[in-house]
């Protein structure tokens, strides 16, 4: 059981890791930099869980100034800054998502980690068996 575990939690770490690689490679792939009005990490590189956060606020901030604090469900069906508001909401998305994704590799990777030392403490424990034989010698 020690070493199913230990397995099962490298496969764990491995493919949270990719994931986590993967998906900061495809955000930094689409060369969006943080905003200078931005609360924090103005100017970086968006290619992390906190940079993607840091942009997607940005953007709402933006999107609200632009329609005169109205979400998109408050917008007529008319006014042409519903596109801006509808524009800025599938923007947003898109980064929690990445956001979420991160969370989701670090947990995986997380929980391989635990599973590894599971793992091991189970490989380490004696084996009835063998106490049994060092008891009759």
């Amino acid at each position: 059981m020690g070493t199913i575990l230990i397995v099962l939690g490298l496969i764990f770490v491995i493919a949270g890791g990719a994931t986590y690689v993967l998906v900061s490679q495809e955000l930094s792939r689409a060369n969006v930099t943080v905003a200078d009005d931005a609360a924090f990490l103005q100017g970086d590189t968006v290619d992390g869980p906190f940079s993607a956060y840091s942009q997607a606020q940005i953007i709402d901030k933006h999107a609200l100034e632009s329609t005169g604090g109205k979400t998109y469900a408050e917008l007529d069906r008319e006014d042409p800054l519903r596109q801006v508001a509808m524009s800025a909401s599938f923007l947003r998305a898109s980064l929690f998502t990445s956001v979420v994704a991160f969370g989701v590799a670090a947990m995986a990777m997380g929980v391989g980690v635990a599973m590894i030392l599971g793992g091991i403490g189970l490989r380490a424990r004696p084996d009835d068996a063998r106490d049994r034989v060092a008891a009759r010698a």
